[in-house]
């Protein structure tokens, strides 16, 4: 009687074995619910985005070649001046002192040339006279050496005159220069855009180790660039002339066009010490084409580089996008990756191994794998995560 059971009970087990069995094989078990969006073709626009900030192209520093103190400031933050324009005066009277003394050496000195070019004529001349007698045997050879003498003594006065004339000189230009600099001008049409001296201040020349007194900045307002930086996988894509769309906070619902005209060949240098495995950032610069007379410098910036543009191609959302991997034939142990997307078939999930082109905001090109039409499973991403090739699925069609 026990053993009849237990041939009952082991049946039993068999039967509900065997109906899972083909529950499983069969695909009678639970559908997965997914969504799917049929893969049609679109117009695409690969874009690389990054930020930074709005500067001008032409950003003067203006600081001062000659040390002195500030006596007037002629215009203000946000001034606009015009090149050749005076700026700043600086206390002059010292150089004008050192003028003055200059041209008295000149003149004082050029009074004395001309006693002694007299005194040269009158040496040559003696010195002529005792040649001759000396030539005849008429006066002894000392007679004769100490004209010599004489003549070489006016010529040296004369000669350490036009010297001492030429040094006045030199020196009256260099102080001149210093004059003429005492008065700052701009250098350029723009817009003061950072004043940091007051009168009543002294300016410093900058040396090697120091960079002197920054009177204020000027800038160039008329042509505008937004510097942005680009990550270092993103920057191999970037090229001079590429067109681009710039965004700032400060004027919101504003498109800026422009182009990229500056990429940068080395990586910027993180001043917090960023490590060798960190990314990257290139600085890439962006003319704008006619910015609005709102612009300033120093606006945060968001730039869309438009890397790519293609109309009319078959995409799919980029999150259907899934990596399937299988084992090598070649290589034992190794798996190989597929990237591909589920398409829904007859109730069923099928994978297919796809070749994509270019990449837009949301969705991405297919050149190869699927045909217009084809229902793509797009989520839920949990989902898709765990979703097989051949799973049950029951779908729900998004429309876009």
């Amino acid at each position: 009687m026990k053993s009849k059971k237990k041939v009952l009970i082991a049946l039993v087990f068999a039967v509900i074995a065997l109906i899972v069995l083909i529950n499983v094989k069969t695909g009678n078990g639970k559908s997965l619910e997914v969504a799917t969006e049929a893969a049609q073709k679109r117009d695409l626009v690969e874009k690389v985005s990054a930020t930074g900030e709005i500067k001008p192209k032409k950003n003067i520093n203006i600081s001062t070649d000659v040390a002195g103190k500030i006596l007037k400031i002629l215009v203000q933050e946000g001034d606009i001046v015009h090149g050749g324009q005076l700026l700043i005066k600086i206390d002059s009277a010292i150089y004008e002192a050192n003028a003055d003394r200059d041209q008295e050496i000149i003149s004082s000195s050029q009074a004395d040339l001309v006693s002694q070019e007299a005194n040269l004529k009158k040496a040559r001349q003696y010195l002529e006279r005792r040649r001759q007698l000396y030539d005849e045997g008429l006066i002894a050879k000392e007679l004769y050496e100490d004209a010599v003498i004489q003549h070489e003594i006016a010529q040296a006065n004369r000669q350490a005159n036009l010297h001492r004339i030429e040094q006045a000189r030199a020196s009256l230009k260099s102080t001149s220069d210093a004059i003429r600099k005492t008065s700052i001008v701009s250098p350029i049409d723009g817009i003061v855009t950072s004043l940091k001296v007051e009168e009543g201040e002294v300016a410093i020349i900058g040396t090697m180790n120091n960079p002197g007194t920054v009177l204020m900045t000027i800038a160039d307002l008329s042509v505008m660039e937004a510097e942005v930086l680009v990550d270092e996988t993103d920057v191999v894509k970037v090229r001079l002339g590429k067109r681009a769309e710039v965004t700032v906070d400060a004027i919101p619902g504003q498109v800026m066009p422009g182009k990229v005209t500056e990429v940068g060949n080395s990586a910027i240098v993180s001043s917090s010490g960023a490590t060798s495995s960190e990314s990257k950032d290139f600085k890439t610069v962006i003319t704008l084409e006619s910015p609005p007379l709102t612009l300033k410098p120093g606006f945060s910036a968001t730039a869309d580089v438009i890397i790519e543009e293609k109309k009319g191609v078959l995409a799919v959302p980029i999150a259907a996008l899934v990596i399937l991997e299988r084992d090598d034939a070649k290589k034992k142990g190794a798996k190989i990756e597929r990237e591909g997307v589920f398409v829904a078939e007859k109730g069923r999930s099928v994978f297919r191994e796809v070749k994509k082109g270019i990449a837009g905001d949301m969705y991405i090109e297919i050149t190869a794998g699927l045909k217009e039409s084809d229902a793509v499973v797009t989520g839920p991403f949990a989902m898709l995560k765990k979703l097989k090739d051949g799973d049950r699925i029951k779908s729900s069609k998004n429309k876009k």
